[in-house]
């Protein structure tokens, strides 16, 4: 799915033209990433968190020359799903979060 699929889907189904619905997808957006850039942490409650991890820095090589780079060390962005999204990915069918029972052995 790419932005302009989620903005459509958003349009349909909150029945808002396609205008809004963009400014509201942008929103968020913009919200996560200022929330990033400034170290907060952003939790979505049965979808999963967001947050920054640092990378030390470290030689790398340049693959064409084979010559070593120093890579500074940065900030990445990482997300974590929830349980409850894992659970629904894993069940395929997404009508219900709770896995499964495993099959009895005899």
């Amino acid at each position: 799915m790419t932005k302009a699929d989620l903005i459509e889907e958003v349009s349909r189904l909150a029945e808002l033209t396609r205008k809004d619905s963009e400014v509201i997808v942008e929103t968020i957006f913009d919200s996560i990433v200022r929330s990033l850039r400034v170290g907060d942490k952003i939790e979505i409650r049965g979808f999963g968190s967001f947050r920054t991890r640092q990378r030390k820095s470290r030689v790398g090589r340049n693959p064409k020359t084979g010559d070593r780079v120093e890579v500074p060390a940065k900030k990445i962005p990482f997300f974590k799903p929830s349980k409850e999204l894992k659970d629904i990915v894993n069940t395929g069918d997404g009508s219900s979060a709770a896995p499964a029972a495993p099959a009895p052995t005899i």
